[in-house]
């Protein structure tokens, strides 16, 4: 049984942390930022998933950008979408929250990057997305398959991914900083 209730609630913005023991190959100790949450459902990107794969691997033409590519989750994995903390500098941004924002124009990062007025540290690349049809999140909610924290710029962009997971769970206070050292594997504790 988890340590505490979690009482935030999914929203954009927000970050969906898998429970200590999920057992799901993609979600697996987990950490999604929501970008989007409505009642149509919910798209997000799981942060600490890096993939083998260097972006100028997938785009060619693109700057030498020395930022790792992560895996956002299960859904159109032929697609490539971004988050930033360059909202004011990349026009048709989409705010998710205070410093984020998600997409917006390529070619402006294009050129942002080839100027080396943007690095890996505001500008993160996903392989596909992590999507929740209507209710579908709610219904694991209930499960009680996530928990919900704040998202922080810092905390996503200078969190070494491996990282990520329990760094995102000792941000949620003191009552889950415990569950931050739990094994993977209860059976080899």
């Amino acid at each position: 049984m988890l340590p505490v209730e979690n009482k935030l609630k999914p929203s954009q913005g927000r970050l969906l942390i898998a429970e200590p023991f999920m057992n799901d190959g993609y979600f697996r100790r987990s950490v999604v930022l929501l970008a989007e949450h409505s009642k149509q459902g919910a798209l997000g990107f799981m942060l600490n998933k890096p993939v083998e794969i260097r972006l100028n691997e997938l785009l060619e033409d693109f700057p030498d950008y020395k930022g790792s590519v992560f895996l956002g989750g299960p859904v159109q994995r032929d697609q490539l979408f971004y988050i930033h903390t360059a909202g004011d500098l990349i026009e048709d941004s989409v705010p998710i929250t205070d410093g984020l924002w998600w997409n917006g124009n390529f070619e402006t990062i294009r050129t942002l990057a080839a100027e080396n007025r943007i690095s890996p540290k505001q500008l993160r690349f996903f392989i596909g997305y992590s999507g929740w049809e209507p209710q579908q999140l709610e219904k694991e909610m209930e499960d009680r398959a996530w928990y919900v924290a704040k998202a922080k710029a810092d905390l996503i962009f200078a969190t070494e991914p491996g990282l990520l997971w329990a760094n995102a769970v000792k941000s949620m206070g003191k009552p889950f900083t415990m569950m931050a050292n739990f094994p993977q594997d209860p059976s080899l504790n």
